[in-house]
């Protein structure tokens, strides 16, 4: 395992973490509502949850689409209902004012809640399964050193968790939240909408 295939291992996968999705669309969301602290803890389980693809990736992930077809198309089903539900949620809480009294941490899920949430938001995606399960793999040597694992998924962990904490600085900022509170039901329903569009073209592709 070379430095320059872990320099390239962290360019592609910087890449695809940037990309917009679920999980950027729910810090930002997080961010918005309740502040960066609690969108931090939302991107930790982020990382985690594509810790856990980079892993499964690692240990045969491509070879298990290859063998059952299917069960890529049953992740997407699956991925896509899940998706659907956080947007309906989010649509049909939109007209809710914010209760801005209750104190930090307070508001909807607990910090391990949040950190749960961003691991089965990665879970219920299957972008990470497609992007881990052959870009990613490509990538690899046949037979990478046993210190290489941790190593990769440090990686992915600082990349996926990293831009998601940078996410959550930018929409917990005053001026962005004045601009939420002002127009929370408005913004809630693209959020959801935005989401349920993900969600059907999950299902679809």
């Amino acid at each position: 395992m070379t430095l320059a295939a872990l320099v390239a291992i962290y360019f592609i996968h910087l890449a695809a973490a940037i990309s917009p999705g679920p999980a950027v669309l729910l810090a930002a969301r997080t961010a918005l509502r309740e502040g960066m602290r609690r969108g931090v803890f939302l991107s930790i389980g982020i990382g985690l949850g594509a810790c856990l693809w980079a892993l499964a990736a690692l240990f045969g992930l491509a070879l298990l689409f290859q063998i059952a077809p299917r069960l890529l198309i049953a992740l997407k089903i699956l991925g896509g209902v899940y998706l659907g539900y956080l947007a309906y949620k989010i649509w049909t809480q939109a007209p809710k004012p914010m209760d801005t009294t209750l104190p930090e941490g307070k508001a909807g899920l607990s910090n391990l809640g949040l950190v749960w949430l961003g691991i089965t938001t990665q879970i219920a995606n299957p972008k990470p399964a497609l992007f881990f399960g052959t870009v990613f793999l490509t990538f690899l040597p046949e037979n990478p050193p046993l210190w290489a694992t941790p190593v990769i998924l440090g990686i992915i962990f600082f990349n996926d968790c990293g831009w998601n904490i940078i996410v959550s600085r930018i929409f917990s900022l005053d001026r962005t939240r004045r601009v939420y509170l002002n127009l929370k039901t408005l913004i809630d329903r693209i959020f959801g909408g935005l989401l349920a569009t993900l969600s059907v073209k999950l299902m679809l592709s």
